[in-house]
């Protein structure tokens, strides 16, 4: 049997000076996504991750906190292994830089390096910014702070040894120029060779005496290594380099390493230089991704600005958390969170796309067929064959895009299946067909269609959204059908055997109150997972007069309709509430209605929502409709002329 190909994948080491927020987490679960889709495309895969636990800033931090240095990192690494666990990180190794296998070779490395005279001992003086652990010269400070993170810098001057990091320039800039998938995106290739190799290499400062939180230096004891050499090397230690028959001989040089964009220089030249000094091939592709950023800038601990991941993920689900950094961020660009971001994101593309595709289906699949899947007939069918083609490209352009490390373009893809999906019951009317018994093969035919579709969706999903996919194999009766789950069983149409048993269960995504949620998470409430139906009695369901007269509903006359660019869903509108008084609103309904046929209906308005910004179009009320359980949608309609503005009481 032949070898699978192999594929390492890393994240960086997160430094455990505080909590981790979305952002971190977004670097880890875009390499767990890539990770379990090559297992899933039959690689042989090594995810590593970890934590870089010495340096000045932690031994600062624990001395603040009264607590050892170990002390310290032990329980916030353990807080990030819960989140990893929480955010179905599936991690092959988590390498801790405190730990001896770590800790003996970095030794090893830095002696070698003092040996073969890449390292001599010097004396330090220059600017250094702790919080980075970085050093910088005169020319290199942005108005006098540092340039990476815009914080102070220190004056410090003490004895050090030197990296020759000059001896390597050219060697690298040659690999740089040769290897054009070497530093990605390209943007950032730019940066590191116009900034730091151009105007030349200055020998780097590797180790320090102003503190002991460290690795000695062997044959110097008063000197730590420092940080960065340390915990660069986690990639090749963690894989037991130097060890005969160790996952390094199989693995490395890595496919990708996963960065964020503020430690692409420690990555792109400190890091192949240190590697050619070892006479070790470089990593494939070093690829500095974007921030996640608020609204108002750049996320930080430091700021207290912080969005927590556990919050999220334990409030709307990990799947949802995931869903949302793999999809609405570009790879490689910076994103924005916003909770209405993301809760708009969970109610378009997750409850009404993917969740509302599972539940019509598999709703007509027990009214009409008593839940037994029915055997397909072969009708010629236009709609029957564009599903089944869409479905059957689905993998391997989903397949592209995930080699080009675009989760987002990869996730795009896979959703153009879903929304396919949903047209077809649109086009077919499962509950016309239900009303003509000599339409009753065509009905199953369509209903068998549905379920297989939605298999190659959850096939495609479990790389992205894990938790899912095994919902819908319990709903759609393949629960431990695993060669029906794989990746190779989407090479044909039509696995699934008929008389299956399907069964509709709880919603996958239920759609969520935005202004509600918006409302609760800034008020601070509990942020433990909702019960698990939220379900309330009956009596617990009634309002009072004075609840319902708070809201203002008017009769709203449409004006004016457009689609906004890049939604499926939404349209913008422009209502009359009367002569004087007009609002413009952003409604999910343009797979129902066509911008020109709305304009001149008199709907029903909600007309005291507070406003709220969709898509980054402001929306100051809302279309009342309703929504029957097969997803058709109808605005509601007077049945008598009613001026526009009139109230309803």
């Amino acid at each position: 049997m032949a070898e699978k190909n192999t594929f390492y994948i890393t994240t960086p080491i997160y430094y455990p000076s505080n909590k981790l927020h979305v952002g971190n987490s977004y670097t880890t679960v875009a390499a767990d996504a890539l990770a379990r889709f090559k297992r899933l495309t039959g690689y042989d895969v090594w995810f590593l991750t970890g934590t870089d636990e010495h340096g000045q800033k932690i031994q600062r931090q624990a001395d603040a906190s009264g607590k050892k240095p170990i002390e310290f990192v032990d329980e916030i690494v353990a807080w990030i292994k819960e989140l990893w666990e929480e955010l179905d990180i599936a991690y092959d190794d988590f390498i801790r830089t405190t730990e001896p296998r770590h800790k003996e070779k970095v030794a090893d490395i830095f002696t070698r390096f003092h040996e073969q005279g890449d390292i001599y001992k010097g004396k330090y003086e220059g600017w250094y910014c702790t919080p980075c652990e970085a050093y910088w010269t005169e020319r290199q400070l942005a108005e006098g702070k540092c340039p990476d993170c815009g914080r102070d810098v220190e004056l410090i001057a003490e004895e050090a040894y030197f990296f020759r990091m000059s001896r390597y320039a050219d060697r690298l800039m040659k690999h740089i120029e040769n290897n054009p998938d070497f530093i990605q995106p390209p943007s950032r290739k730019n940066e590191m060779i116009n900034n730091f190799l151009k105007p030349g290499l200055e020998d780097l400062c590797v180790s320090r005496t102003s503190f002991n939180w460290g690795i000695p230096v062997p044959f110097d004891p008063e000197h730590v290594i420092y940080v960065w050499l340390d915990a660069l090397s986690n990639y090749i230690t963690a894989l037991g380099y130097g060890e005969e028959g160790s996952n390094f001989d199989k693995f490395w040089p890595a496919d990708v390493q996963l960065i964020g964009k503020d430690i692409l220089r420690f990555h792109t030249i400190y890091w192949p230089i240190f590697l050619m000094a070892l006479d070790l091939p470089l990593p494939k592709t070093v690829f500095g991704h974007g921030w996640l950023m608020l609204q108002d800038g750049k996320m930080s601990k430091s700021k207290g600005n912080a969005v927590d991941p556990r919050v999220l993920a334990g409030r709307y689900s990990s799947d949802a958390l995931r869903y949302f950094l793999l999809r609405e961020i570009p790879f490689g660009q910076d994103g924005i969170f916003s909770l209405e971001n993301f809760i708009v994101r969970i109610n378009t593309d997750l409850a009404n796309d993917l969740g509302n595709l599972v539940s019509r289906t598999l709703t007509m699949a027990e009214r009409y067929f008593e839940g037994v899947l029915p055997e397909p007939v072969e009708s010629g069918e236009a709609s029957d064959a564009d599903l089944k083609t869409i479905a059957l490209e689905t993998p391997a352009a989903v397949e592209a895009f995930m080699d080009q490390l675009k989760t987002s373009d990869a996730l795009a893809e896979l959703w153009k299946l879903v929304r396919r999906s949903n047209k077809y019951i649109d086009e077919n009317m499962p509950w016309n067909l239900a009303k003509d018994p000599a339409k009753k093969e065509r009905l199953g035919t369509v209903i068998y269609n549905l379920i297989e579709s939605i298999r190659f969706i959850a096939v495609i999903l479990q790389p992205f959204m894990p938790r899912s996919p095994q919902i819908i194999w319990e709903q759609i009766g393949l629960k431990g059908e695993t060669q029906l789950q794989n990746w190779s069983s989407l090479r044909n149409w039509g696995e699934i055997k008929p008389g299956i048993k399907v069964e509709r269960g709880d919603d996958l995504f239920p759609r969520l109150n935005l202004q509600a949620e918006i409302r609760e998470m800034q008020d601070g409430q509990p942020s433990e997972k909702k019960a698990e139906s939220e379900k309330t009695t009956e009596k617990d369901d009634l309002i009072s007069l004075d609840q319902f007269q708070q809201v203002d509903l008017r009769v709203a006359e449409i004006k004016f309709a457009e689609r906004i660019p890049k939604s499926d869903k939404l349209l913008k509108i422009e209502v009359s509430l009367g002569e004087d008084e007009k609002r413009q609103v952003v409604a999910g309904i343009a797979e129902h209605y066509q911008p020109d046929e709305l304009v001149g209906k008199k709907v029903l308005f909600v007309a005291n929502l507070k406003p709220v910004k969709l898509r980054g179009v402001l929306s100051q009320g809302m279309l009342l409709a309703a929504t029957a359980e097969d997803g058709n949608l109808s605005l509601t309609a007077l049945d008598r002329k009613m001026p526009a503005g009139s109230r309803i009481s």
